[in-house]
Formats: C-alpha cells, structure tokens, sequence
C-alpha cells in the first residue's frame, strides 16, 4: 500500500490555504473528508428519516476502525460519549474495599483524574505518582503501586506539556502488583503508534477531536477481552444490552465484550465524524507519521532555545510526543497575537501549546516563530 506524503495529507485540509492550524491537541484541523461525512448524515436525515440501520452501521465502523487502529477486535471496544465517561465506567466497575488503591499523576488531564478523585467516596484511596520537572517516570509510578492497588492510570503523552510516559514500563510494575492499568491515549493516538497487545493494558480510552480528526461527541474505551468486572456497570442502558433492539424493560443482560460499558443512544453525528478521521488514518504509516512529527517538535524546540524561549516539554525527542509548551507571562495574550495572524495554537496554564499532526510542515514552524519573535518585540 503506498501512503501519502505529509503534503500530499496536507491538501485535504482546506484551512491550510490561509491558516496554520497547530492546536491538534485541542482539535484536528478540518479536512475535507470530515466536512464529507457530517454532509451525509444530513443527507440520511433528508433522504429516510430517521435511518437507523444506517445510523447503527456507522457506529459499528467507526467501532471497528477504532479497535483496528489499536490491534483489538470490535468485540474489546465500546462506544462511549467521552474519555471521561469511558473511565468512569472503569471507575464504577472496581471493588475498591478490596483493593483500595489508585495511582495517577498530576499530568493527567483532570478531566479523568476528577473521576478518580470521585471514588474516594467509594472507598478509593489515590496515590500521586512523583513529577521531577515535568516527568512521570515508571520507577516513580513503581514507587507509589502497593500491593492493595487496584487501578493505575497513566497518560500516553501529558496534555500539558507533550511528555511521552513510559506506558508499557508502567503497565508491567502494575500488572506485578496485581493492578490493573487504564491508559488514555487522548493526546497522542492518531500520531502516536500503539498496539495494545504491546503495552498490554487493560483498558485505554480516547477521544475522536483531537489527533483522530473527528468531532466532539464520541469517544471508545478499550477492554482486554476476558477482563472481568468486580461490578457490573451501574451506569447502563439499552446499548449496554446483548440485543439493544429487544426492548425488554425488564431484563438487565449485560454483554461479555466491552459493548457492557454502554449506555443511551451514541452521537451519530460524531460518529459519522470519527469514521471520517479514522478513514484518514487507516491510510497512513503510523511509525511515518511519528516519525514526521518528531522532526516538526525537534525543529521547533531547537530554534526556540536558540531565541531565548523557555520551553517546558522535554529535551529527549524520545520522551516527548506531539506538542511542545513555550512558557509565557500571559499564554492566552499570546494566542489570540497569534490568532490575528491566523495561527491556531492552545494556551493552558502558563503555557502556550503548540502541537503538530501529519499534515503539518516546516513552514508552520517558521510562521509560528515569525510571529513568535514580532510579538516578543512588541512587548
């Protein structure tokens, strides 16, 4: 199969005719498969209705294509409405009187990690792994597993500041513990490599709006097949069932696969959205695109330092993955400069997050430190 080029990618975005878009940590660029896709749901509306044969068939593949991307089968993969409600159906599933421990990190997006601050009112106990200038390292998770840990979570790459955790040497202190591990995969997956038959983890969970180009709305939480729950999932509904459509309102009949961890009807926009992206996806070189964009976030961090930028992502190319953070004294200041100049970036906190994908390009870089540079002398 030949892939495209990172320019050959890049025309499938029409924003790139007039803006740089480098906030795929907050949303992938529009493409023109999306804007495709979301017009054919409409159609289906116009056209039939309410369509739910077709409807149905566009989550499956956006399922199928999701498990694909990450080497599980269909059947490990459920459809969630985000990556937060994906863990919180983990959450809701552990017996925390046996095992009472929790391990996470202060890089984690709190998102997820106030779902874990939640079971505390179950009984949870959490743990905070240690951060040394922005790292997690796995000795420091190993450091806070003990032998009552039920649940380790642990990002792919720190929303943040683009740091890349040592996710399979994590997993394995774990797992020697006897913990299970939930890894979400929301800032890296879609340029990132993963393979969860590598990382061996238990569960993962990721949202389409960001590196997966789709739309908010959906999201899919990965289950190890076998895995069994302490309890069943309170949180349920009549996608949570072996057969959705035998509307029996008196049997509670919970899959073995992941679908057990749904609930009411999916967003069938976003999942025409996250088929979309996904499509896109399918056709690259995975270890290409990571590749591509390590160039990018090299380029980028070299000539920051060179002009006096603080940056807080990680030195080592290996320990960071698609973003970079560029400290400044008013990051949102900063981000609207750039905006009047038509370059899309993501302030957070003290930083200003600038974050690549495969459809971006060394000209990106030198607008960004163009305007860099003007703003700073505006100052």
């Amino acid at each position: 199969m030949e892939h495209p080029t990172p320019a050959e990618f890049r025309r499938r975005f029409p924003a790139f005719a007039d803006t740089v878009h480098l906030a795929s940590c907050s949303q992938g660029a529009l493409s023109d498969e999306l804007s495709s896709a979301l017009a054919e749901f409409q159609h289906t509306i116009r056209a039939h209705g309410a369509p739910w044969d077709l409807w149905m068939g566009t989550v499956e593949r956006a399922r199928t294509m999701f498990a694909e991307l990450i080497g599980a089968t269909p059947d490990e993969v459920a459809v969630v409405p985000s990556a937060s409600a994906g863990a919180y159906q983990v959450a809701s599933t552990q017996d925390w009187g046996a095992r009472p421990g929790l391990v996470t990190t202060d890089l984690e997006f709190p998102s997820v990690a106030h779902v874990w601050l939640a079971q505390r009112e179950r009984g949870a106990r959490i743990a905070f792994a240690d951060e040394h200038d922005g790292q997690v390292r796995a000795e420091d998770y190993a450091a806070a597993i003990g032998d009552d840990t039920g649940l380790v979570s642990v990002p792919l790459v720190s929303y943040r500041n683009g740091y890349r955790f040592e996710v399979a040497d994590v997993v394995a202190a774990a797992h020697a513990r006897g913990a299970k591990v939930l890894v979400d995969a929301y800032q890296g997956l879609g340029v990132e490599p993963v393979s969860v038959r590598e990382l061996d983890c238990d569960y993962l969970v990721c949202g389409a709006l960001k590196y997966l180009l789709g739309i908010p709305g959906i999201a899919f939480l990965y289950v190890r097949g076998g895995l069994a729950d302490a309890v069943d999932p309170p949180a349920t509904g009549w996608f949570g069932r072996r057969d959705p459509f035998e509307f029996d309102p008196r049997n509670l009949d919970y899959p073995a696969g992941a679908r057990r961890f749904e609930a009411g009807t999916p967003s069938v926009p976003s999942a025409y959205g996250a088929v979309a992206g996904l499509r896109l996806l399918a056709g690259l070189d995975a270890k290409a695109v990571r590749a591509h964009v390590t160039d990018l976030t090299s380029y980028l961090v070299d000539e920051l330092r060179a002009a006096g930028e603080t940056v807080g992502s990680p030195s080592d190319a290996e320990r960071r993955g698609p973003q970079v953070a560029v400290r400044d004294a008013d990051p949102e200041a900063l981000s609207a400069y750039l905006k009047s100049r038509r370059i899309v970036c993501s302030p957070r906190g003290d930083v200003l997050r600038i974050s690549f994908h495969y459809y971006n390009d060394a000209s990106d870089v030198d607008a960004v430190l163009r305007a860099l540079a003007d703003h700073r002398r505006t100052r």
